[in-house]
């Protein structure tokens, strides 16, 4: 899938994506904005189904304002069950790191100097 998925996306819309996923819980990245959701899916038959939609954040190209490296924590635990909402936990995990070093390591390189500049700015 080569698509970005926003938190601002609709439930239905991003149920639908996990299920044509076959995931019960889903971990992407792309659009560089961390974000967790639950979204109920319907499922014939059946209580209401949960699934759950984890932007696992950005490493040196934030779009959320935070310079810090970002990446989640996926705790499962014994009391989870596939459609549940319950035993999943989710922590944004942020680590600093020197980025001015950054941006001038990619000044120094072949990447555009519009990433140093974003970096800096974020």
């Amino acid at each position: 899938m080569n698509e970005y998925l926003f938190e601002d996306r609709g439930d239905r819309s991003l149920g639908r994506v996990l299920e044509g996923a076959g995931a019960d819980i889903l971990c992407f990245g792309h659009t560089h904005k961390p974000f967790y959701k639950v979204v109920s899916a319907e499922v014939e038959g059946q209580e209401t189904y949960w699934r759950h939609a984890i932007n696992i954040g950005s490493v040196g190209k934030p779009k959320d304002g935070d310079p810090r490296a970002c990446y989640v924590l996926l705790t499962i635990d014994e009391t989870a069950r596939p459609g549940s909402r319950e035993g999943i936990q989710v922590e944004f995990i942020r680590v600093a790191y020197d980025v001015e070093k950054a941006a001038r390591a990619i000044e120094a390189s072949e990447l555009p100097n519009p990433y140093a500049t974003m970096l800096r700015t974020a």
